[in-house]
């Protein structure tokens, strides 16, 4: 039986994290006091100081509520086996891109991710979270004949810095939509070009 101390303990922190999402994503890491994060979460800020040594711990907390909730949610589709190997991670695909047009994960993820947590900080928590599940997708097309035999690290380091590229100018960009069907359509020939079998390429959506 879990204890109530320890469920009202989850949920402070749950609280927490819910509330500096929210903040980062509207105002940005910066702009953001503790605080705030505190009042908005209706705990005191010796709560908020008990489950975190300060603001980029919470910073990383909130990164990985992020990053956790996305790969969870692409994972899944890449893993569907109802749906064609190629189809599955076509489809991963296409939701990774709708991701990258989430103001939360543009905000925390590609924009101050970098700078708050520093570059290699950074890197690993990406070595967790995103480059696994293209890892992941890069061997099951390879295993599975889709894709030529390449070497699955190499191969998973370019596509991952490719679509990093892209999550860059799609955050970046004065037309987003536009720019992340064209970031799609690319990564996709870049694909096909090492297709044992020629198929159509699937329409962005």
């Amino acid at each position: 039986m879990r204890s109530r101390r320890l469920e009202y303990s989850e949920s402070t922190r749950d609280a927490l994290v819910d509330s500096a999402v929210a903040l980062f994503t509207e105002r940005g890491y910066a702009a953001t006091s503790l605080d705030e994060v505190a009042k908005q979460a209706r705990v005191t800020k010796g709560a908020l100081y008990h489950h975190f040594a300060g603001k980029q711990a919470l910073f990383e907390a909130v990164f990985d509520r992020v990053e956790t909730t996305t790969m969870s949610r692409l994972a899944q589709i890449v893993g569907t086996p109802e749906r064609a190997v190629w189809d599955s991670v076509m489809e991963g695909l296409r939701q990774y891109m709708k991701v990258c047009l989430e103001p939360s994960y543009q905000r925390i993820v590609i924009h101050e991710g970098p700078v708050v947590m520093g570059w290699e900080r950074w890197r690993e928590c990406e070595d967790r979270y995103s480059f696994g599940i293209v890892r992941s997708a890069v061997g099951v097309l390879i295993d599975s004949g889709e894709i030529e035999d390449m070497p699955v690290e190499t191969t998973s380091r370019l596509l991952f810095g490719a679509l990093w590229a892209g999550a860059t100018l799609i955050a970046g960009s004065a037309d987003p939509h536009k720019t992340s069907n064209e970031v799609f359509d690319t990564v996709v020939r870049l694909l096909e070009g090492h297709r044992r079998l020629e198929s159509p390429s699937p329409a962005a959506g």
